[in-house]
């Protein structure tokens, strides 16, 4: 079991570093950190690249285990600052009912919950400080991981014909499947939230995860057309974080 959380830490930091690294081959901010559309932000050169490097440096040391308790915490707080900053203010004007629309919004908040995951599944030896009272809100990760994964799951009830068409089309029976994987994520949302049963579902769900960035996320990062939009590469850097996450939140 040491083995698999040391792997969950390395699919996290290596999904932070995935997102960072963007910053320096497409313009602007990704989406999933600012909400505004990347040629909007193309003028902010230092602040993207700031940003890219941040990300990259913090997620790689997370990846190979330096500083693990105080970089994830670090992270923790300047993704909760992008949420807060500038997810929050927009989908509070803007779109506030739709749900969809907070797609971008949960996923950040939930990546912010890694890290404070990974922060309570690393622990550190301070215990007094800045970093101390910080990590003292780290049991808010499995809770905005959860919120993500339980409002995700109620995505593909309410736009089950768009969901259903990310379903390979080598899988049979696409509609099922859909059904099956908002089931899914509703219980392991409620589940974590909740501490109930969270270290089996843990497992389901890093399992189910990960099953999803290799049959799913990678073929379609690999197939379509990245040239100008990484929204295909961002998906499977933040599937292969989110399946980290959830394993290691058998480890908490």
């Amino acid at each position: 079991m040491h083995n698999l959380k040391l792997t969950a830490r390395i699919f996290y930091g290596a999904g932070i570093a995935g997102i960072g690294a963007l910053h320096f081959f497409y313009p602007g901010f990704r989406p999933v950190i600012l909400p505004v559309p990347p040629a909007a932000t193309m003028h902010l050169s230092v602040l993207v690249y700031v940003t890219g490097v941040f990300l990259l440096i913090t997620g790689l040391l997370i990846a190979f285990g330096k500083y693990v308790h105080t970089t994830a915490l670090l992270l923790a707080l300047v993704l909760f600052l992008f949420f807060v900053g500038g997810h929050l203010p927009n989908r509070l004007t803007n779109m506030i009912n739709v749900l969809g629309a907070w797609t971008d919004a949960l996923k950040l908040l939930a990546l912010c919950g890694g890290a404070l995951i990974v922060a309570r599944a690393f622990p550190g030896n301070a215990n007094t400080g800045f970093m101390h009272t910080l990590y003292k809100t780290s049991f808010l990760g499995r809770c905005f991981f959860g919120l993500m994964l339980l409002l995700f799951g109620i995505d593909h009830f309410l736009y089950t014909d768009l969901v259903k068409t990310l379903v390979p089309a080598w899988i049979p029976g696409a509609l099922f499947w859909t059904y099956v994987a908002g089931i899914a994520l509703i219980g392991a949302g409620l589940s974590f939230i909740t501490n109930i049963k969270r270290k089996p579902v843990a497992l389901l769900a890093g399992t189910m995860l990960f099953l999803w960035l290799i049959l799913l996320h990678i073929p379609r990062a690999v197939t379509m057309d990245t040239s100008t939009d990484p929204n295909e590469i961002v998906s499977m850097f933040e599937c292969l974080a989110f399946s980290g996450m959830a394993l290691l939140l058998y480890f908490e």
